[in-house]
């Protein structure tokens, strides 16, 4: 009996085995296509300290470091923001059992969730926690990540979201399915996007629908002669 049941479970140990060897190699495919761990880390902190109105010029790297370490240790959501870079970098050189780790410590610290094969370029900025972002999703430089968004996929298609540059995705918002969101888009709060957004305009609504962004009326200014 002890026999027939070690021989019977070996198939699903290799199954298994092989599993985990799969996803090991795609999580090391995904960790290439994202930037450089200091590249992005000098970026988001940039980008960070930008956002909260304070001077975004950093000249080296130990004040990248020095930035970084203050901006984990006053925000929750950049410490797991840095952990989320850390796992890539670990996961574009191999290490195992470390990147799981990360991702769940970012769990813990501030609700990030961020899926392994997300692109994530650099210089993004997460004012708190509570944000999902899952699948073959693409996240652009600068945009802005709000509280109790989810950036993910719908039942059966792995393919997640393109976001662009500049977007501003609004508290509560959800971001679902193979769908653009072009860059400088504006998503409002709770917005539900399932279709295309075009660049420069304002997603709002349940589902949401693009509405161009009007550019601020600037009166000319009056000539010297006309002056009396």
């Amino acid at each position: 009996m002890t026999s027939r049941v070690k021989n019977g479970s070996r198939p699903w140990v290799r199954l298994a085995v092989a599993e985990l060897r799969r996803n090991r190699r795609n999580a090391r495919t995904f960790g290439r296509l994202n930037p450089g761990f200091r590249q992005a880390v000098r970026a988001d902190v940039a980008t960070t300290l930008r956002y909260r109105g304070e001077d975004d010029r950093i000249s080296s790297t130990w004040e990248v470091a020095f930035q970084a370490a203050r901006l984990s240790w006053s925000s929750d959501a950049f410490a797991a923001q840095l952990l989320y870079r850390g796992r890539v970098a670990l996961h574009r050189h191999g290490v195992p059992v470390l990147p799981a780790i990360a991702h769940r410590a970012s769990m813990v610290l501030s609700q990030v969730c961020i899926g392994t094969p997300v692109i994530m370029e650099p210089g993004v900025y997460i004012p708190h926690g509570q944000v999902v972002v899952d699948g073959i999703s693409r996240v652009g430089s600068g945009a802005i990540l709000a509280p109790g968004i989810t950036v993910g996929l719908r039942a059966g298609d792995l393919n997640g979201p393109t976001i662009g540059e500049d977007v501003n995705v609004g508290t509560g918002s959800r971001i679902i399915g193979p769908i653009s969101v072009g860059d400088r888009v504006h998503v409002g709060a709770n917005a539900v996007v399932i279709t295309d957004i075009p660049p420069d305009s304002t997603a709002v609504g349940v589902p949401a629908s693009g509405r161009p962004r009007e550019s601020p009326r600037v009166d000319p200014l009056p000539s010297a002669g006309s002056q009396s």
